[in-house]
């Protein structure tokens, strides 16, 4: 794997490197370069866009998911030089041509934000226990909901109050009621957590020993809900990103579509 790694990082800055240096002359050697680098960039992103393809046919044996990633990325990379290149180092000046650039920089971007986030946020979904899938979420937060309510209501009886109850319905039904702390969740942040379980910390002076237990459930359960938002928190924003990303790739084919025709029927093309 890592040998792979290193390889195709070898080839791309090569790559690079021979575009950078050679760039420029290939430009005025050849007077229709343009066109050529124009179809070139076109082709590799085809050949990119081909990668959402391929995540939706994991049954046919075409390379491993894990490579094609690989050469998604690295290929990506490269395409931002060949697009460079193509506009000859400076931002195009028409309209069109310029939200055109704008588009790729902006698929551009977007995958290598999502490449991050695909690096940066799996590891934290095992820190909190094993992985809850993303469909199952709901019907987890409304059983440790139903548990919550029957801690908070069951106390009753045997204390003769309502402290606990009162305290649940004032200071933590909301919190159980829906998702919570979604950007605290993405910064890592506990603090949100902690508050919480210093309320309940405080409650804890003015209960018996039979709401102690039922206190101590209740924090119990606010810890489960907890992990229960991240791990939702950390899966939407993985799965969201997708949601710009691929809709941008499609929007920047189509527009490159238009613009090889525009290109052609005003320029007569290259002869």
């Amino acid at each position: 794997m890592a040998l792979r790694r290193a390889a195709m990082a070898t080839i791309l800055i090569a790559a690079i490197w021979l575009i950078a240096v050679k760039g420029g002359g290939w430009q005025q050697s050849y007077p229709h370069f343009t066109y050529l680098s124009g179809w070139g960039l076109f082709g590799l992103m085809l050949i990119l866009t081909a990668y959402n393809g391929r995540k939706k046919l994991p049954f046919i044996p075409l390379l491993s998911s894990r490579l094609w990633l690989q050469v998604h990325l690295y290929l990506g990379l490269f395409t931002g030089v060949v697009f460079l290149l193509h506009l000859r180092w400076s931002w195009p000046s028409g309209w069109f041509e310029a939200a055109l650039a704008f588009l790729f920089s902006t698929v551009t971007g977007s995958g290598i934000v999502g490449w991050w986030l695909s690096r940066a946020l799996p590891p934290r979904l095992t820190t909190v226990g094993g992985e809850v899938p993303y469909d199952r979420i709901p019907e987890v937060v409304r059983a440790l909901r139903e548990d919550a309510e029957r801690v908070a209501l069951g106390a009753i009886p045997a204390a003769r109050t309502t402290t606990l109850s009162d305290f649940y319905a004032s200071r933590l039904a909301g919190f159980f009621a829906a998702p919570a702390n979604f950007t605290a969740h993405l910064r890592g942040s506990r603090r949100p957590l902690n508050r919480m379980l210093a309320q309940i910390g405080e409650v804890r002076r003015f209960v018996n020993s039979e709401e102690g237990k039922s206190l101590d459930q209740l924090a119990d359960l606010v810890r489960s809900k907890d992990a229960v938002d991240l791990q939702r928190s950390l899966q939407l924003v993985l799965k969201g990103w997708l949601f710009v990303h691929i809709p941008l790739t499609y929007s920047l084919l189509l527009a490159s579509v238009a613009h090889i025709v525009v290109v052609y029927a005003f320029s007569g093309g290259a002869r």
